[in-house]
């Protein structure tokens, strides 16, 4: 087995922590306006650096890198604005959706690549490739549960009950967008998945991350219906197919994600069950994530002890990464220093 020093980490803080340190907004001219794109990075490439550059971060501070979406947070929206939801941009917060509440199970795929905001996003690339010769990053693209929540709103949900196979259409007109524009974006950039966990930099294949945030809604059968073939489809498709569930019960689709021809890569909400995981996915990466609320009140010593037990219970430190993902500006730097520390000597012993 190759060895190695410390397990990946990274860390990603939210609009309030950049806010309140940097003086960075997340207005729409954060994310669609060239110039404003490049120096935000940049500033927060630098304030990465000056804070914990000794564990490699903030590498390129001293560089304008043309990111075509903000690899620094972690924010799905993009795709419900090209659907018809309303997005709400703001100067301290991620851009938050409005449920559009739509009243078909239908989804115009062409309609969403003509919208204006997709337009934005294309004369952004256009901008910043022909300034800088090319592109990096990527756009975080949600997941096709998530999308259909912010459609359709809780009725989703009855709809899976009283038209299934309505919904079974719909998903698939929705991971349809999904597929379109990760591929559009992939041709760009070559990744697609950064801006949903940037831990994905850390294996060997760009790994197509699905957000299934919105699983902890749904029943394991449920899953296995109506979302599983679609993962199935991408997990063959891709060189490296990856889930981000975020919520507390990853552990309860276990049986069903080993069900997947290949499962690169899990992204798994504190709380969730990393033994029983690792059972069920013995050579899948299995990305854990702390809780970005609790470590606020914790010790330093309870930040060790959490990620020892959890990354024990792994029990494959070759398969295993870290993070804590929308840290607010109430968390310490020596805690973040803790994670990275923690990480080294969890290996190295």
């Amino acid at each position: 087995m190759q060895s190695i020093n410390k397990l990946p980490v990274e860390i990603v803080f939210s609009p309030s922590w950049w806010y309140k340190h940097t003086g960075i907004t997340f207005d729409k001219d954060f994310f669609f306006n060239p110039r404003k794109r490049v120096e935000s990075e940049r500033r927060m490439e630098l304030e990465l650096y000056n804070r914990f550059g000794k564990y490699g971060l903030g590498a390129e501070h001293s560089k304008d890198v043309p990111q075509l979406g903000a690899v620094h947070l972690a924010s799905g929206y993009l795709l419900s604005e090209m659907l018809g939801c309303e997005v709400i941009y703001s100067e301290s917060a991620p851009p938050q959706v409005v449920c559009a509440n739509q009243a078909e199970l239908s989804v115009d795929t062409e309609k969403a690549f003509s919208s204006s905001i997709f337009k934005e996003v294309e004369k952004l690339a256009d901008a910043l490739k022909a300034q800088y010769g090319y592109l990096r990053g990527d756009i975080n693209w949600s997941g096709v549960l998530n999308l259909a929540l912010d459609l359709r709103g809780e009725s989703i949900f009855m709809d899976m009950m009283m038209e299934p196979e309505k919904v079974k259409q719909y998903f698939g007109q929705l991971a349809e967008v999904c597929e379109k524009f990760t591929r559009y974006v992939e041709a760009l950039t070559g990744s697609t998945s950064i801006s949903v966990n940037r831990n994905v930099i850390n294996l060997a294949k760009p790994v197509l991350l699905h957000s299934e945030c919105s699983h902890t809604m749904i029943s394991e059968e449920m899953y296995e219906e109506f979302l599983l073939p679609i993962d199935a489809k991408w997990s063959a498709e891709h060189a490296a197919f990856g889930i981000h569930h975020c919520g507390k019960d990853p552990h309860r689709f276990a049986a069903a994600y080993a069900k997947l021809p290949h499962l690169a890569f899990l992204d798994l909400g504190w709380g969730g069950d990393v033994k029983l995981l690792r059972e069920h996915l013995p050579n899948t990466f299995l990305n854990i994530r702390l809780d970005p609320v609790t470590i606020g009140s914790q010790s330093l010593s309870e930040i060790e002890n959490s990620i020892v037990k959890l990354v024990g219970e792994s029990n494959d430190p070759m398969q295993t990464g870290v993070c804590c993902i929308n840290m607010d500006d109430k968390v310490s730097d020596e805690k973040v220093i803790a994670i990275f520390e923690t990480a080294t000597r969890v290996v190295n012993g």
